[in-house]
């Protein structure tokens, strides 16, 4: 990712800790903006919560086949939420196809997702996790559409699609 575009995705985002362990709620800060604060409970705790493949993805950084999840198909209005913890993280009007094979958004809900840089693969590129659970979800990438320029590519098994007219379910701990 370029420098420039490395600096944008980071200010966007406040800085939130990826794998903290202090336990999570959704708060209003000073400025009316949600703040994540994150759980305070193993990995493990997640097994049996959500299915294997997903766990695999969320927690020990896995990746879904490209092409395999039904949400790449999903067009109608609504929320993306972490498949373990529900946190919202997409709303489906920043949802587009990119053609990789996997949902992609042009940018996730301010304040709910963490960054790391990942190393593996032999490049560098941001990874980012769900801000209440530490869940890997995807890479952020600079490749999308204007006028942001994002493509917040996702692991569809990491998400669970809520149709707007439903109510998110609450979150889970």
């Amino acid at each position: 990712m370029k420098r420039r575009a490395m600096l944008k995705v980071f200010s966007l985002l406040p800085a939130l800790p990826l794998f903290g362990q202090a336990r999570m709620s959704l708060a209003a800060s000073e400025t009316g903006a949600p703040t994540v604060v994150a759980l305070d409970v193993p990995h493990s705790h997640w097994q049996g919560l959500v299915s294997p493949q997903a766990y695999a993805v969320l927690f020990e950084e896995d990746t879904e086949r490209a092409g395999s999840s039904p949400l790449n198909q999903e067009k109608r209005e609504g929320t993306y939420i972490c498949a373990a913890c529900y946190l919202p993280l997409f709303s489906s009007q920043f949802k587009f196809d990119s053609g990789t094979g996997w949902p992609s958004f042009t940018q996730p809900i301010a304040g709910h997702m963490g960054l790391k840089q990942d190393n593996r693969l032999f490049m560098t590129r941001t990874e980012y996790h769900c801000a209440r659970c530490g869940g890997h979800q995807g890479h952020v990438f600079d490749d999308g559409p204007q006028p942001r320029g994002e493509r917040w590519c996702n692991n569809g098994v990491a998400l669970r699609f809520i149709p707007g007219d439903e109510s998110l379910p609450a979150l889970r701990s």
